[in-house]
């Protein structure tokens, strides 16, 4: 499936702040800890938790959070379906980018260890 423009655009005007209590709860239901989530975060953007508690504050939608980024050299390693779209075959870099963050959250969710999900 590939995204259209307006689902492209819906995707990069989303705000991080309201999608991040939804990853929470995602994880926790799970067992996993919002540390392993801000780890995920980290490593996927190249931010530090103040950095991530200050787009959070200000609620900055994805394309200014992702524009802002320094995205890790492995995240193209994320591969796979997440919504019923390829990630791998997104051609839109913010919508590619929020969902290596969705992915990265699923596989918290489901137990995968750290090392797997960080791709090191």
């Amino acid at each position: 499936m590939t995204t259209t423009p307006e689902h492209d655009e819906r995707m990069a005007k989303m705000i991080f702040a309201s999608v991040f209590p939804l990853y929470i709860q995602k994880i926790e239901k799970k067992g996993r800890t919002q540390s392993e989530l801000m780890q995920v975060i980290q490593w996927l953007t190249g931010y530090n938790e103040s950095e991530i508690q200050q787009a959070l504050e200000r609620k900055v939608n994805f394309e200014a959070f992702f524009a802002n980024a320094r995205l890790h050299p492995n995240a193209h390693l994320i591969t796979g379906v997440i919504c019923g779209y390829r990630i791998e075959n997104i051609e839109n870099p913010v919508t590619r980018q929020v969902r290596y963050l969705d992915k990265l959250v699923d596989e918290l969710a489901k137990g995968k260890s750290l090392d797997k999900i960080l791709r090191s």
